[in-house]
């Protein structure tokens, strides 16, 4: 069973922003074998533009996953027990996703806040505050990718005036806390579902075989 509790806007979002980041990767990708192949020429940037992208596509694809229940799962003992005892490994389980996913998020935001000028977390595994004093790091810059004329707002804002030949790092990086807070939010969406008995796991390792049944059923086919 898969922890699907119906489509939502976060919905929407996560799969508008994965299809965007493949089709975009594809784009780029074809454009630069075609300057390169054809023109004898390069795009400079579009390498680390794809690098970056296929970070975003990663870190955004592991919470649809859990959405989608297409995490790789072992069930072996889950199917061995009785469902109470079934929903309490399933509670067990999703806790310690949730306690996991809320380490990852502190930690990328203390790595990407003083990227954007932003103080981390104090605390070693949880937070406990914020950081009185920070070094701000607003003024790195990447490699390649050239800032568009559309941010450089961005200069005044973080980089104290002072112009931006490239884009800044905490744009790419932005991704490792949103991604990580999408992750808490679909783990909190699981455990939602196993504690209403909607689901019972998490992921499920038979959810091939499921699938197909599912897909004979609608079709008529004998199971």
């Amino acid at each position: 069973m898969h922890p699907q509790p119906g489509e939502s806007f976060v919905d929407r979002i996560e799969e508008t922003l994965i299809a965007v980041l493949l089709g975009l990767m594809t784009l780029i990708t074809f454009a630069n074998v075609v300057a390169r192949y054809g023109f004898n020429s390069n795009i400079l940037w579009a390498l680390e533009l794809t690098v970056f992208m296929f970070g975003w596509l990663v870190l955004l694809g592991a919470s649809y996953a859990v959405k989608k229940g297409a995490h790789l799962g072992v069930d072996i003992i889950v199917e061995m027990v009785s469902p109470p005892v079934r929903r309490v490994l399933g509670l067990i389980s999703v806790g310690g996703c949730i306690i996991f996913a809320l380490l990852l998020l502190k930690g990328s935001w203390d790595y990407w806040a003083n990227f954007a000028n932003l103080p981390a977390t104090e605390g070693r595994w949880f937070p406990l505050g914020f950081e009185q004093d920070f070094r701000a790091k607003g003024w790195y810059e990447v490699n390649d990718i050239p800032l568009p004329e559309v941010l450089r707002w961005m200069e005044d804002a973080f980089n104290d005036g002072d112009e931006y030949e490239k884009i800044p790092r905490m744009i790419p990086y932005m991704v490792l806390p949103f991604s990580m807070a999408l992750l808490l939010f679909r783990f909190c969406q699981a455990a939602v579902g196993i504690w209403s008995g909607k689901i019972d796991r998490i992921v499920a390792s038979h959810e091939v075989e499921d699938e197909i049944a599912e897909v004979r059923e609608q079709t008529g086919e004998q199971v």
